[in-house]
């Protein structure tokens, strides 16, 4: 099956029906550095970004771009030096107010880790204690926010967890070392579900794991998304991963967004030149053989971003304002195109161009339908 048959089984009204849902996490303005005084680093400036109910949103970049730093933010587990400089996390309950997540006493981030929000890893597979079975692994998760379940119902809990994930519950009584990789990766998203939260959040969860592993564990992810309602933040740097898995796509670098549409229109019609240079970054499955492309260059310092936009350097559709003029989000010049969609490219934002006394561009013929 190619990545198109599979972008087809999600058909545009199913997409939209999913982005009409209410919200459930809210990421806005975050900015992140990293260090102190003059020599800091910027590694996220002012992300905004939304997952709603049921939605798996696939977060893609080069390393470095801010990926996992942007989820460590959002989840206060961001490890020193790295320093919220300003922003908010909205976490939205299923009744009454949203809930900043930033701004929780120790106590009430406690409580909701696990129960509201998730995280699997990305070294995943040696995230597991060595020295403990698995089975205590997971019941040690249920006691400590389930303090008045018997160990009885435990048990029975940590065993149909991972048969939902499809492991045998005799496995219950192994160690770590005893399972493969693949098994051990499933025993942590078992873990991540175990007091089915509403969002679960997987940092490059398939990496280390060969090709018929990651389309299982793909596959796992989905059937239990669809069964249980929870929103998926999927990180990777494998944006054809994404095109096949995810509602929508926002594409990261250099500590920004710079493109946030469904998958299918940024797998089909993508607006900025830098998802552009992703998607032929990895060769085609099926069809005809083509000359992979890539994207010339290096990825910006952080610590000495230019002044304009900082992919200017690695541009091939560049022009003067480009040098000058920090783009920011906004929907796409483009007729046709979905309402929903954003993107940080001054060929697509007129009004910045106005302002500044700059004649608009043309949108080039490469980057229109695929």
């Amino acid at each position: 099956m190619s990545i198109a048959d599979d972008l087809d089984r999600y058909a545009p009204d199913a997409v939209r029906a999913r982005a009409a849902r209410r919200p459930v996490l809210e990421i806005k303005g975050l900015a992140v550095d990293y260090g102190y005084g003059d020599t800091r680093v910027h590694a996220l400036r002012g992300v905004d970004l939304t997952l709603h109910e049921g939605e798996v949103l696939g977060l893609a970049g080069e390393s470095g771009c801010g990926k996992s730093t942007l989820v460590y933010a959002a989840t206060r587990l961001l490890a020193p030096p790295g320093l919220i400089a300003s922003g908010e996390v909205l976490y939205h309950p299923v009744a009454g107010d949203p809930v900043d997540i930033l701004r929780q006493s120790d106590d009430e981030l406690r409580a909701s880790r696990w129960e509201d929000t998730a995280l699997v890893f990305q070294g995943a597979m040696n995230s597991l204690n060595p020295v403990y079975r698995v089975g205590r692994q997971l019941t040690d998760t249920i006691a400590a926010h389930r303090p008045s379940s018997t160990k009885a119902e435990r048990e029975e809990r940590a065993r149909e967890l991972l048969t939902m994930v499809g492991i045998s519950p005799e496995r219950i009584r192994s160690f770590p070392h005893q399972l493969s990789g693949g098994m051990r990766q499933r025993v942590m998203i078992a873990m991540a579900l175990a007091l089915e939260p509403r969002v679960l959040i997987m940092d490059e969860p398939t990496t280390a794991l060969d090709v018929v592993m990651q389309r299982q564990i793909l596959e796992q992810i989905m059937e239990l998304r669809d069964r249980l309602g929870f929103a998926v933040v999927f990180i990777t740097h494998d944006v054809s991963l994404l095109i096949e898995i995810a509602d929508r796509i926002a594409i990261m670098y250099a500590g920004e967004i710079v493109e946030d549409a469904a998958a299918d229109d940024v797998y089909r019609r993508p607006r900025h030149p830098y998802s552009e240079g992703l998607l032929h970054s990895f060769p085609p499955l099926h069809g005809p053989r083509r000359e992979l492309g890539g994207i010339p260059g290096s990825p910006p310092d952080m610590g000495h971003l230019p002044a304009g936009c900082p992919f200017a350097d690695r541009c091939g559709f560049v022009f003067d304002a480009c040098r000058s003029i920090h783009p920011t989000l906004v929907r796409p010049a483009v007729p046709g195109d979905d309402a929903s969609r954003l993107v940080a490219c001054l060929r697509h934002d007129r009004a910045a161009l106005a302002e500044a006394g700059m004649p608009a561009v043309e949108v080039p013929g490469a980057l229109a339908v695929r």
